[in-house]
């Protein structure tokens, strides 16, 4: 194949992180990952389970969006979806993301980083699911479970990593793609890679666009990504980034109540700067960012309505700073304290044609201390215990505990066991805005057990992971009375499995399954899921096929409706040349009728075209 195998990644404290070839392939279980921790360490010795999917495997599933690789390889994780390409904002919106049924929507539960950096949105506190291009990414990681202790309100669920790309070795790398499709979809990229002694950079763009498959659905986004790293000294790295996208969606309504000018102009930016340290047994960073966007929506109308005679305008922001540094004071040690800082805040308004009607318009602040310890005894045993103090300026003092351990019961196999606290505070909407407001709110919060097995057989050709999970959680907000109020619950048990085999040379599969049962009925969450996939990799030719099974979807709760369907998808890759493959891929291919959000009818079978070049 024309593209080249990543091997490396710039990781959230700007330090090198190895991945093999299969590594990057597989969704791989015990590698080194960077998130859970500040730094790197090896997976076996965290007792958190990380997830993470290689640059190979991002660019094999030829999918502009990184939310759909995530949800299909990642047991536990799902994600909505309303069309071919786009999830947009708002009312009727896809992209909300689930992990173990803690997410909510929109998505306040989850937290999204790019290389450690927060993504939600100031007002709503979500992240802008459109943001997260394929294009950027060296890998995903992907943590399951609460991780609030070291990354705060947000981490309620889990936290989705984003580690972006970088040149390792001196030279220029140039790659495009450029596919064409259904509903007249097209997707567009062009990456720059360069590296020259002490300096690297990475630039992206992309384009795309598609009509819809439904009358006013179309969609078109323009994405860009710079980034600039500089090696300061032996012991000193330095990083800047800057990635912009900006989308226009249309949203068609639900099939029982279509809309009409329901349009979105959204523009999101993030920018950071981090500078890291090593020195042997010590090492650390810091990091300053400053994610903005701005918000211009017509709500639309009904058929038989009129048009509304505002339009909802908004700016936001999130602008922070992270220090931590690490030390290992004797064998087997590590010891992490750190502080975080954010303001968080923007404007909301109706924009009428002769007067503005102000909906909120504010900053909040938040800081926070943490400090971690891990043990390792007996080249077996590593236990670890964490504690955060998190204060927000209206929701008060939160105390965050976590405890865990992770036992190597050989060279092959590994069992985690965690107990610990992930909360979310309250959103400016959930506080300030519409109807519903209540200034009063507290965190949400929820306690998750867990318990893993994971490890690698037949010569590491073959892994596997097993996860069981107890999550409860309290004060969660929900609207009563028409006001948001600290009363709901959430009582979640589950089992996810994760398998990955290289059966030769040429053949590979990964498999995964995630069975949640919900005693709180929760939408975007599905009772069963499976999915199945297998790869063929000759000198030429590369084909895959997967098949995906959703059972008792829940996609509304009063009244109860839920979806059920199977997903068969196909994709064939040729390198015609060293630097030039061609690929068609197919999706939906049995031409399911099926929904993912209530009223939100998904396309039958899709088929898109393309080709890509490396020079």
């Amino acid at each position: 194949m024309c593209w080249l195998v990543a091997t490396t990644a710039w990781a959230s404290t700007g330090e090198a992180v190895a991945d093999s070839d299969s590594a990057a392939w597989r969704v791989s279980i015990d590698e080194v990952v960077v998130t859970g921790v500040r730094g790197q360490t090896d997976a076996r010795l965290s007792p958190f389970t990380v997830s993470q999917i290689g640059r190979t495997q991002i660019e094999e599933q030829l999918a502009p969006s990184l939310l759909d690789v995530v949800s299909e390889h990642v047991p536990g994780v799902f994600t909505t979806s309303r069309g071919m390409l786009g999830y947009g904002v708002s009312t009727g919106a896809a992209g909300q993301m689930n992990i173990r049924g803690i997410g909510g929507a929109p998505t306040t539960g989850v937290l999204v980083l790019v290389d450690g950096h927060p993504q939600q949105m100031g007002i709503m506190g979500h992240p802008i699911s459109d943001a997260y291009q394929s294009m950027i990414a060296e890998k995903v990681e992907v943590l399951r479970g609460p991780a609030s202790m070291l990354y705060g309100s947000a981490a309620l669920g889990g936290v989705i990593n984003i580690v972006t790309r970088q040149m390792r070795h001196d030279g220029v790398e140039t790659s495009a793609n450029a596919a064409f499709g259904s509903y007249a979809t097209l997707t567009t990229e062009l990456a720059n890679r360069f590296r020259k002694g002490r300096l690297s950079t990475v630039a992206t763009l992309s384009y795309n666009r598609t009509d819809g498959h439904r009358a006013n659905s179309a969609f078109e986004q323009m994405s860009g990504y710079l980034k600039i790293g500089y090696q300061l000294s032996d012991h000193w790295n330095a990083a800047a980034d800057l990635n912009l996208t900006h989308f226009n969606a249309s949203n068609p309504g639900s099939i029982y109540k279509p809309m009409i000018d329901n349009d979105q102009h959204i523009t999101r930016g993030m920018a950071s700067l981090n500078v890291t340290n090593r020195y042997g047994t010590t090492w650390g960073g810091i990091s300053i960012f400053h994610n903005w966007g701005r918000h211009k929506i017509n709500d639309g109308y009904s058929e038989g309505d009129s048009p509304k005679e505002y339009l909802f305008r908004s700016r936001d922001h999130i602008s922070g700073a992270n220090l931590y540094q690490s030390a290992s004071l004797f064998s087997g040690n590590t010891i992490t304290v750190g502080t975080d800082l954010q303001w968080i805040g923007g404007k909301a308004w109706n924009a009428y044609s002769d007067r503005d009607a102000v909906l909120v318009d504010t900053t909040l602040t938040e800081v926070a201390a943490y400090a971690e310890m891990r043990q390792q005894l007996w080249q077996w045993l590593s236990l670890e215990a964490g504690v955060r103090v998190d204060h927000h300026s209206v929701a008060g003092t939160e105390w965050i505990p976590q405890f865990g351990a992770a036992m190597r019961l050989n060279d092959v196999t590994n069992v985690k066991l965690t107990v610990g606290k992930g909360f979310r505070n309250p959103t400016l909407m959930n506080l300030f805005m519409f109807r519903a407001k209540n200034p009063d709110l507290k965190a949400e919060r929820i306690w998750n057990y867990e318990a893993a097995l994971s490890g690698r057989l037949a010569d590491g050709r073959l892994g596997y992971g097993v996860n069981v999970y107890y999550l409860k959680g309290d004060n969660m907000i929900q609207t009563v009375g028409g006001q948001n109020v600290n009363t709901g619950e959430i009582e979640n048990i589950g089992v996810e499995l994760q398998a990955d085999v290289e059966i030769n040379k040429h053949w590979k599969a990964n498999t995964n399954y995630s069975y949640i049962h919900a005693e709180h009925l929760v939408v975007a969450t599905p009772k069963h899921r499976w999915f199945g996939e297998i790869e063929y990799h000759g000198s030429a030719w590369t084909i895959g096929t997967s098949l995906d099974w959703i059972n008792h979807l829940t996609t509304q709760v009063e009244p109860y409706e839920q979806s059920s369907y199977v997903l068969l998808n196909a994709r064939v890759a040729y390198q015609v040349a060293k630097p030039v493959t061609l690929y068609v891929k197919g999706e939906n291919l049995l031409a399911q009728r099926y929904e993912i959000n209530y009223g939100f009818t998904m396309p039958r079978a899709t088929v898109m075209a393309g080709v890509k070049c490396r020079f």
